[in-house]
């Protein structure tokens, strides 16, 4: 494929329309994990899923990447219905763990992943040019010769959004991607996927416990208790009785 070509494939519309999780189970050490989970994630859509500690969300996101065997059925479809082919999932960890006292820049990090290059060589142009164009993305730009180590936690986490996001992905998955940070790297990072969401009408699934990002941000909550327990816009979920029986009646933790 041209590189020209390649631009407009990665720039282009979601070839996803929704994922439908229908009656899926997961088990392991003989003791279940999740029973039962149905719903949909739709594209152009930030999906939250919400619950107590050990509520099974990492579970549900372990199967989604493929990482553990279920029951039940996961399937990508178009918009017509059909079977999506080579749907392709972005993923955002919580942290990542590496020496902070290394002195790999941004740059030598993205170009270790975008070229076949040894880093101490450093990047030829056409790696860094790419570097830059996908730095844009999440607005890093200004970051490619800052230390990994020296970059805040909200800087970290938006250089590894844009990581995730290329290539282009059908379903990006971001895993509690701002624990810890402070607020301004927090509202920055939310801003950015809210226009990636908009731009590319790309689906999201995101993990929080931070239930004021997920009223200002998710069109969709899922609330989970080793199965789905309630689902809907925001207000819905978190105006139902379930809710208030997790998080204040058990005092659970969001």
């Amino acid at each position: 494929m041209s590189e020209k070509r390649q631009d407009a494939h990665e720039a282009g519309a979601c070839r996803l329309c929704r994922i439908e999780v229908d009656h899926l189970s997961v088990s392991a050490g003989g003791q279940k994990l999740l029973t039962d989970v149905s719903l949909h994630i739709h594209c152009g859509e930030l999906t939250a899923l919400i619950g107590a500690n050990g509520a099974g969300k990492t579970t549900l996101l372990r199967a989604l990447l493929g990482q553990m065997e279920y029951r039940g059925s996961i399937r990508h479809l178009t918009s017509d219905g059909r079977p999506a082919a080579a749907v392709r999932t972005g993923y955002v960890p919580q942290q990542l763990e590496f020496d902070r006292s290394s002195p790999v820049t941004v740059m030598d990090f993205l170009a270790a992943a975008f070229s076949r290059r040894a880093v101490f060589l450093g990047a030829d142009k056409k790696t860094r040019t790419k570097v830059m164009k996908v730095l844009s993305r999440t607005h890093c730009e200004k970051l490619t010769q800052r230390p990994l180590g020296a970059l805040s936690g909200g800087e970290l986490q938006r250089v590894l959004l844009a990581l995730a996001l290329t290539p282009q992905p059908d379903l990006l998955i971001l895993d509690e991607p701002v624990s810890g940070v402070d607020q301004n790297g927090l509202e920055t990072f939310y801003r950015t996927v809210d226009e990636l969401k908009r731009k590319n009408h790309m689906a999201i699934l995101l993990v929080s416990h931070d239930l004021d990002v997920v009223r200002r941000y998710a069109d969709r909550v899922v609330l989970m208790q080793g199965t789905v327990i309630k689902q809907g816009s925001p207000e819905a979920v978190f105006d139902s009785e379930e809710f208030g029986q997790i998080f204040y009646a058990k005092g659970g933790r969001a």
